[in-house]
């Protein structure tokens, strides 16, 4: 099966388990891998035989910014049941990262990286 990529979907929201993360949010980066046919596509050289990625990161962005989950773990489950819901997108695998996940002396990265498909 194809995929398209897409890394680097940056956005400011309030998900988070503390207060603090849902009331002052922080930023969160998302990145995308899509299953789907590119075929047709690929012979065709037209958009409309492929998925259109742009209303897609549109899709993210806004769902990133207007939930309030405590765990990102529903957020990126939110994300990929919402681009699922896309006819031609078979699978999709979501990670969704913390950059500065508020946590006393660290300096690392908190991500969740889920895969998920449509039911057979």
């Amino acid at each position: 099966m194809d995929c398209i990529h897409v890394t680097g979907i940056s956005c400011y929201g309030y998900t988070g388990y503390l207060q603090e993360e849902q009331v002052l949010g922080q930023w969160f980066e998302v990145d995308l891998t899509l299953w789907l046919d590119l075929s047709k596509a690929a012979k065709s050289d037209a958009i409309e035989d492929t998925h259109d990625y742009r209303s897609t990161i549109e899709t993210v962005k806004h769902l990133v910014k207007s939930s309030k989950f405590a765990l990102i773990e529903k957020l990126a489950e939110t994300i990929a049941s919402t681009i699922l819901e896309t006819e031609k997108v078979t699978q999709v695998r979501v990670k969704v990262t913390k950059p500065s996940a508020p946590i006393p002396d660290f300096g690392g990265k908190i991500a969740i990286d889920i895969t998920r498909g449509k039911p057979q």
